[in-house]
């Protein structure tokens, strides 16, 4: 059991040290001076610890105090996803910029398109006006003038529609550009579930965190229980107090071996016998500050070891 015992320690160090980390990371980024990020970063890692180990370490405490504890862990394990949380969209931001690449900017045009469209308008009426006119005289310098308007309304033509076409690909690579913002697993989740891709990156960020934080926790709970029951399975061996040495021709008196359960039997039935004790379950319990189950296994070795005497 003791490769697996120390498996159960790496995996749990692991997802704490995780834990830390991201709280670490997200502490960092949340702070503008160097004093508020470092507050964030110890708050991070004060509620990431607590999440963690209360479980633990409020198992055998009084009712009270577990019920207190219960109460703080809820808090801890929701700052500590909070911060998680924080961290996983920070990094999808970051991830989404470095597959978008750097902004590319534009050269804008001279001139915008509703300029061009206003010109264009201009040089129709005034096309319009020159071939309402009657030749009277001077029929050659009329013939010129439409020409020239002509030419500068196909011109003013082709200008807009360049301007179209620059548009145009302006917007498809700022559509592009998004699109590669996105989490790519995300995105296609938001095209099948009801729910925008913003809120479907915090929701993936809060199971992410809650994972985390709830397998830790069991890590942990299954280190502690561990290192009790393997103290409750060696026995402690003791020797005779006493300061006399035993006279010659005298066997040196045995070594007793006394088991921890032992003990808290043989203290359960000098306090029972000094009246300090009731002999029931909710009484041990209370004596010892244990679970139920176990002071009902002691109230029984209590009985027996009464009726053997």
């Amino acid at each position: 059991m003791r490769p697996v015992r120390y498996g159960v320690l790496a995996l749990a160090a692991g997802a704490t040290g995780t834990a830390i980390c991201m709280s670490v990371i997200a502490g960092w980024q949340r702070g503008g001076w160097l004093a508020e990020r470092l507050v964030w970063i110890a708050t991070g890692v004060v509620l990431v610890v607590g999440a963690h180990l209360l479980p633990s370490l409020c198992r055998t405490a009084p009712t009270t105090v577990r019920c207190v504890g219960v109460l703080l862990w809820i808090a801890c394990m929701a700052g500590a996803s909070y911060g998680h949380a924080t961290f996983f969209l920070l990094s999808q931001l970051h991830a989404g910029e470095a597959r978008a690449g750097p902004t590319v900017v534009t050269a804008l045009p001279r001139r915008s398109l509703a300029t061009v469209m206003a010109e264009r308008a201009l040089v129709t009426r005034q096309r319009a006006v020159a071939d309402a006119q009657r030749c009277a005289h001077d029929c050659p310098a009329l013939r010129v003038r439409q020409v020239s308007l002509a030419a500068k309304l196909d011109a003013l033509d082709a200008e807009a529609g360049e301007l179209h076409r620059q548009e145009a690909s302006a917007d498809r690579d700022a559509a592009r550009n998004e699109a590669l913002r996105d989490d790519p697993v995300i995105a296609r989740l938001a095209t099948v579930l009801p729910l925008p891709a913003a809120r479907l990156d915090l929701f993936a960020g809060l199971a992410f965190a809650a994972v985390l934080e709830g397998m830790a926790c069991l890590l942990w709970y299954l280190v502690f229980q561990s290192n009790v029951a393997d103290a409750a399975d060696h026995p402690v061996v003791m020797g005779p107090v006493t300061a006399d040495t035993p006279a010659a021709g005298t066997s040196p008196p045995a070594v007793t071996t006394v088991t921890p359960v032992d003990a808290e039997v043989a203290r359960l039935v000098r306090d029972i016998e000094a009246g300090h004790l009731h002999p029931t379950v909710s009484g041990i319990r209370r004596h010892l500050r244990c679970s139920q189950a176990r002071a009902t296994v002691l109230r029984r070795q209590v009985l027996e070891s009464a009726t053997q005497r």
